[in-house]
This record gives C-alpha cells, structure tokens and sequence, in this order.
C-alpha cells in the first residue's frame, strides 16, 4: 500500500493539504493576469500551490495557458533564457512536431538546436551560439509569452520558482531590470515569482530601490492550521484502514510546529508503524525520536560549520529569547557585545537557519533542528 503522506515533492490531489484561502486568492489573480509574489521559508509549500491552482485553471479556464519554469540549476542569464524559452513552448504546444515548428517560427533567428531523447522521448531546446553574442536575443525571449499569447488567443501565466537564484548572475540588479522593463508592458500575460529563499526575496520585492518593488501582490504564505493539520492527518488515516485519534494527530503537528514538510514526514513515520489499526501514543513518540535520530547527521554537521557564538545565538533563538541585546542574554549564552548580535543574524539568516516574523519575531526555521539544539546537542 502507498503511504498517504507526500513529502519532498509536490503534494498534489487528496495529498495536498487545505490552503483554500491561497487557493482561492491564486486563482483569482491568475484569472486577472495580477503578477503575484509568493514568499514563505523553505518546505513550507509554495511550489505545491502553484502547481494546485495551474491544474485547477487547466481543467476550468482553457483560455489560460500556466508555464512553470523551475531556475534552480540555471547559474547564468544564458541558462536562464534557456530553461525560459523551453518551458514556454512546451507549454504552448502538445507534441514534439509542435515544438519543433514552434522553434522555427519564434526563435529562428537564434540558431536553435533541437534534440530529442530516444530513452525518454522528451525534447529539448538550445542554441547553437552563445546568447551573450547577440543581446536582441534576450529581447526576444522575454517577449515570448506575450507574443504567444497574441497568436493563441489565450491569456498566459509564467511561474518562475526559484527566482532568488537570479542574484547569482553577473550584475544581478542589471538583469532585473531588464525583466521589469520587459515584462510590466506585457497585457496578456502575468508572472507568479516564488523561491526557497525567503530573505533574499525580500530584498528584491520589498526594497524600495530594487526594479521589482511593487511588481505585483506579494503573498506571505503562514503554515497550516494546527486544526486543518488534525482532519488531513486523520482523514488519511482512515482512508487507509487505520485509525489515529485526534488528539495524537493533534501532537503530531505540535511536535512539528505545524510545519509541512515535517509534519508529512512524521505522519509517514508514525503511518508505517501502525501496523495494527490503532495508532499509540508510544507510536508517535517512537516515530518522532526515530526520525530525530536520522536526522542528527544533518544537524551535526551545520554545527560543525558555525563558529561557537553562531551556535550560542542558535540557542538563544531556540530558547525563545526577544531581546538579544540585554546584558542578561548576552552573557547567558555568551554572545560578546551587542554590537555581535547584527552580524549573528545575518550569517544565520544567510545559511537559511533563522526567519524573521512580523513583528521582528526571531525563529528557527528547521523545528527539527530546534528540538535537536535544545534536546540533544545542549
């Protein structure tokens, strides 16, 4: 039997997990071609919305076209433009003699090269000369939805995951304007722009003095309902023949602060050692210090990386410390100066340890790792 509980991948059909207010908003702005920004931290599921509403669009609105690019591997413009330009007219087309007239027809000009694998029978685009080597090329290609648009009739959405990555480039702040200018004069087409990285896509939507400020509606994405979290968790439960009271499908999520991907691994833990009907409280507990367990690894090694008062200032975040600067807290957890507290919090902001909530809430983002920080390594 498969397990009932998705995490790692996108989480589609009855393993996605309510969010019907994001959902419901998604839609809305796709449907109203409004450029939408979704940030949250890491594994909270954004590219699982995203991936809900376009096969939600796809059966309900066949005037709307949603491309998903996925940037993670593109290091440079040109690997960009790439990925871009393939995702794009796959999206627009439905087989491979498509793709290939498609090529011809849009980027001819850009000696493409298009191959096809005999073991996967997918196809791919490239270029036989270096895109660098000839800047109207990039015109071209951010252009492309909207002249698609214009020859299909149909409104189009491009979702761009990953989009933090686009500060790698060289001269990054050069490339999103480029993007900016291109893309707020398209009329038929709207993006939807998420990542991994939460920090870093705040700083580029939510500067004042960034090209993308004000591009579009930015939405924070909050975790799932501890309430929500006890139907999902009790539902699949029962769908699979077993039983898990709510209380316990309630410690569960508690366990991993509401988490998604967490609170999906150890639903899976937990599922697989019901081998009766009925789950046990000596299950969950047995489950959750398992799953510690495999993952102390991990977590040695991050703290192998950082220096002792990272360390300490990682413990003082576990411990739900408010005021970092305090001559208490600084020599409790021996912080040095307050003048250390600036640079702590961002080197761990920049290693994707730590959030910052409204409100200047400090938090770590891993509630594994905080359970282990506080539990085991201290």
């Amino acid at each position: 039997m498969d397990t009932p509980f998705i995490y790692g991948r996108i989480a589609d059909k009855e393993n996605f997990t309510n969010r019907v207010n994001e959902v419901e908003l998604l839609t809305q702005n796709f449907n109203s071609l409004i450029n939408t920004i979704i940030i949250s931290p890491r594994r909270w599921g954004k590219t699982s919305l995203v991936n809900r509403v376009s096969n939600l669009l796809s059966e309900k609105n066949k005037e709307i076209l949603v491309c998903q690019v996925d940037i993670f591997n593109c290091r440079t413009e040109e690997q960009f433009y790439t990925a871009y330009a393939n995702a794009l007219l796959k999206t627009s087309t439905t087989a491979w003699e498509g793709f290939v007239s498609s090529v011809k027809k849009y980027l001819s000009r850009l000696a493409p090269i298009v191959s096809i694998s005999d073991a996967s029978q997918t196809y791919e685009l490239s270029f036989g000369v270096e895109l660098k080597d000839n800047k109207l090329s990039y015109d071209e290609i951010l252009d492309l939805p909207e002249v698609l648009a214009a020859d299909t009739g149909k409104k189009i959405v491009v979702c761009i995951d990953e989009f933090q990555n686009i500060n790698e480039y060289d001269n990054p702040l050069a490339f999103q304007r480029k993007l900016r200018s291109h893309w707020q004069r398209h009329t038929s087409v709207c993006y939807c722009l998420y990542g991994s990285k939460r920090h870093m896509l705040l700083d580029i939507f939510n500067s004042y003095n960034m090209p993308f400020y004000k591009f579009g509606d930015i939405l924070f994405l909050q975790k799932i309902s501890r309430e929500e979290w006890i139907k999902f968790i009790f539902k699949r439960f029962a769908d699979t023949g077993k039983y898990i009271s709510e209380e316990l499908c309630g410690e569960i999520a508690d366990k991993m602060k509401n988490h998604p991907y967490y609170t999906q691994q150890l639903c899976q833990q937990v599922w697989l050692r019901t081998t009766s009907e009925k789950c046990t409280n000596e299950i969950v507990t047995a489950a959750f210090e398992s799953l510690i367990g495999q993952l102390s690894l991990l977590f040695t090694n991050i703290i192998d990386s950082l220096t002792p008062k990272q360390i300490n200032f990682l413990l003082a975040v576990a411990d739900g410390t408010v005021n970092f600067s305090s001559k208490e807290v600084l020599t409790k957890y021996q912080l040095g100066t307050s003048a250390n507290i600036k640079n702590l919090k961002k080197a761990a902001l920049e290693k994707d340890l730590i959030d910052i909530l409204p409100g200047n809430v400090i938090e770590l983002q891993d509630p594994a790792f905080e359970y282990w920080i506080k539990n085991i390594y201290k």
